[in-house]
């Protein structure tokens, strides 16, 4: 279930060149030789910058807000992450510049506290700055780090929510993340913590009756079924892992708690992946993509 309709995506597929350290110099070394005229300060002189925190989505560009599309075809400068959708990039404006920022397991283009200064430093030079990242900036997403960053220094900052890849994958998979007669309470949790552990609160993820979405989780699935069993989550728990729901990539698979870890090699998913644990697994079917098909238009959705 894929179709990129939206009319911006013509002739927008040339990534333009450079690093993310490169554009940084080069914003930093612009400020640096910035001159304002005689009686103005060089804060007087320029116009006032601005950083959008933008969710993507799951990655289907059509599941973009309206306002994150509009504030993507109109944007001076994107910084835009790994997991943005290569539908969702080619709706940025060829003469916007473009920063690759993005992080995945073990390849950070920058760390985080460079990402930080590079937000600043582009909306120090009033440029209108468009931080583009997957799913929703603040679920898992380090959008209330770098909020903090822009705002310590006084810059304006704007959140723009997006659809999270639990939604995503629920909805092309059929599988409610919340139902009456099985899943009471939906709990996010991600496998990747900040000093590269996964010392989660198994007590609380084992608990009954309830959906947990584990982001970023799957190099340690090994630990995280183990640890929900040891827990006391019984080990025939449906479970599913889903690869990159809503684009065209997507893939996923299902089994019981116990044996995914198994199904997954013999699968061969890889990240970007979620990992479904509930009864509500069971009411879905994490192998196809969902999908009523679309008789109008040029365009229709393909089934993954």
């Amino acid at each position: 279930m894929y179709a990129a309709t939206l009319d911006q995506t013509a002739a927008l597929k040339s990534v333009q060149a450079g690093t993310a350290r490169q554009a940084r110099s080069a914003t930093v070394s612009q400020r640096e030789n910035t001159s304002a005229p005689k009686g103005r300060t060089i804060a007087e002189d320029r116009k006032e910058g601005c950083v959008f925190l933008v969710g993507a989505g799951p990655g289907d560009p059509d599941l973009l807000t309206l306002k994150a599309a509009r504030l993507i075809a109109s944007a001076e400068v994107v910084v835009y992450d790994h997991l943005v959708g290569k539908a969702v990039l080619e709706l940025i404006p060829a003469s916007a510049r473009r920063v690759y920022a993005g992080k995945e397991a073990g390849n950070h283009a920058l760390p985080q506290h460079e990402i930080n200064q590079l937000l600043v430093d582009l909306a120090s030079e009033g440029l209108r700055v468009v931080r583009l990242k997957g799913g929703d900036p603040f679920i898992f997403g380090r959008g209330g780090e770098e909020m903090q960053a822009l705002q310590a220094v006084g810059l304006r900052c704007e959140i723009v929510p997006g659809i999270t890849a639990a939604a995503g994958a629920g909805a092309t998979t059929g599988i409610p993340l919340t139902h009456r007669e099985h899943a009471q309470t939906l709990v996010f949790a991600t496998g990747h913590l900040k000093d590269d552990t996964v010392d989660l609160d198994w007590d609380a993820l084992a608990r009954p009756n309830q959906t947990v979405v584990i982001y970023m989780g799957l190099g340690a699935l090994d630990i995280i079924c183990r640890e929900l069993v040891a827990h006391g989550l019984p080990a025939d728990t449906p479970a599913a892992v889903i690869h990159g729901a809503t684009t065209p990539d997507q893939r996923g698979i299902a089994s019981t708690l116990a044996d995914l870890p198994t199904a997954v090699r013999e699968a061969g998913l890889r990240p970007p992946a979620l990992i479904m644990i509930g009864n509500v697994v069971s009411v879905g079917d994490a192998t196809v993509q969902t999908a009523c098909a679309i008789t109008s238009g040029a365009n229709t959705p393909s089934q993954g």
